[in-house]
């Protein structure tokens, strides 16, 4: 069985050349910030001796734009495996978080040869209902929202006892700010409700579904 070998373009681009060789490879993904798309470019002439085609994608240097990348790579291609150690050392850290909430493996290189990762077998965003994605999708869209429990009640057409279950849980279940995805802080006598760095991360990177869609035509 062939992968297609996602990765970061970074200062370590050479590590991409020994994945290669240690795993069957049908396709490379370079995920690459604009000051390494020399590297990548160098990467994609050097594959194309052996047949390998290389798809390279342009991001910015954000953690979210490579969560974006990997998603989207992820919706499109099959038995994807994620190179972590070709980037610099954001670039590996993103990959391997993005790898990890999306249930793909991935490996890194040490001292010459492949090493797996432990990774989910299965995606995080399984593990988070519909409707908690649909608070955190609103919380990131709306720039706007939301200054109070009752305000995110309104934009959802959601009732307030289950706005509150969602975003801070009960002995039974993790809401959104046990799991670290939202955070409530008081301001003026009302609870304002934000996306932690993390939340924020886990948004960028989900690809939108028809459910979402269904649920947002509801809440609106």
């Amino acid at each position: 069985m062939k992968h297609t070998v996602v990765a970061p373009a970074g200062d370590n681009i050479d590590a991409l050349f020994i994945g290669v060789r240690e795993f069957p490879t049908e396709k490379v993904v370079l995920i690459t910030p604009k000051r390494y798309a020399s590297e990548a470019a160098r990467a994609q002439k050097e594959l194309k001796k052996f047949r390998i085609p290389v798809k390279i994608i342009d991001i910015d240097e954000s953690w979210e734009s490579i969560f974006r990348a990997i998603a989207e790579i992820k919706s499109s291609a099959e038995n994807i495996l994620v190179n972590v150690a070709t980037g610099d050392r954001d670039g590996q850290c993103a990959a391997t978080s993005a790898a990890f909430v999306n249930g793909l493996k991935a490996f890194s290189i040490d001292k010459g040869e492949a090493m797996m990762l432990p990774v989910l077998k299965f995606s995080y965003y399984k593990m988070i209902p519909e409707r908690k994605l649909l608070i955190l999708k609103t919380l990131k869209q709306d720039k706007t929202c939301c200054a109070s429990f009752e305000e995110l009640s309104r934009r959802l057409n959601m009732s307030l006892p289950l706005v509150s279950y969602h975003i801070n849980g009960n002995a039974k279940s993790e809401g959104l700010v046990q799991m670290g995805l939202a955070d409530v802080t008081e301001k003026k006598g009302r609870m304002e409700i934000t996306l932690t760095p993390l939340g924020k991360l886990l948004i960028d990177g989900h690809i939108e579904t028809k459910d979402d869609k269904r649920w947002f035509r509801r809440a609106k």
